[in-house]
């Protein structure tokens, strides 16, 4: 009887090193580079920050508008969700849903802001409050996505900025139906989205 070899382990995930978030000097390169088995990570100014997971009503909206958008969206625009954007050499960020030019469509996990990202939408959950409503919209204007939607729970209710001179403006807001004319002509019933 012969024993064979065990093949060597995977790489796998134990979490960021405690010096590298101290010092903050993760880039895109080591996102990039992660096991399949780590979790959904943001880079922050170089510091990786685990994405809680969602709750079912988080993803059942997520998953809902995905599929509206696909639906919808005009010859040349494809929905996009659990894909990454890079905004920077030290910065990611994995918005709940994105719309993106579909002639950039590369089945990568990330998308970088030089690939036309048209839009980008956060489903706010209790752990994301502070993130979704404050943080991530100024990344993302100043990386120069021209939409950026944020859906709020418990009543659903969608608010969408444009990008006016460099800050995100109000467009519109509904808890019942969205109009807006960018980034194409939309009617969203928001009892579509709902859980």
């Amino acid at each position: 009887m012969t024993a064979d070899a065990l093949p060597p382990p995977r790489n796998r995930w134990s979490g960021p090193d405690l010096w590298r978030q101290k010092l903050g000097n993760y880039t895109v390169e080591d996102v990039l580079s992660l096991p399949d088995d780590a979790p959904r990570v943001e880079l922050r100014d170089g510091v990786m920050i685990v994405v809680p997971s969602p709750t079912f009503g988080h993803q059942k909206i997520s998953g809902l508008l995905w599929n509206w958008l696909r639906q919808h969206s005009p010859q040349g625009m494809e929905a996009s969700f659990a894909t990454g954007v890079m905004v920077g050499v030290d910065q990611t960020f994995e918005p709940d849903v994105m719309l993106l030019s579909a002639e950039t469509i590369n089945y990568d996990s990330h998308y970088s802001t030089a690939d036309p990202v048209i839009l980008v939408v956060e489903v706010v959950s209790r752990s994301t409050r502070r993130r979704d409503r404050l943080e991530k919209p100024a990344d993302y204007a100043d990386a120069g996505i021209p939409h950026y939607w944020r859906i709020e729970q418990n009543p659903v209710h969608v608010y969408a900025y444009d990008l006016v001179d460099g800050r995100y403006e109000l467009a519109a807001d509904s808890a019942e139906e969205l109009i807006v004319t960018k980034p194409f002509d939309i009617r969203l019933r928001v009892r579509d989205i709902t859980p």
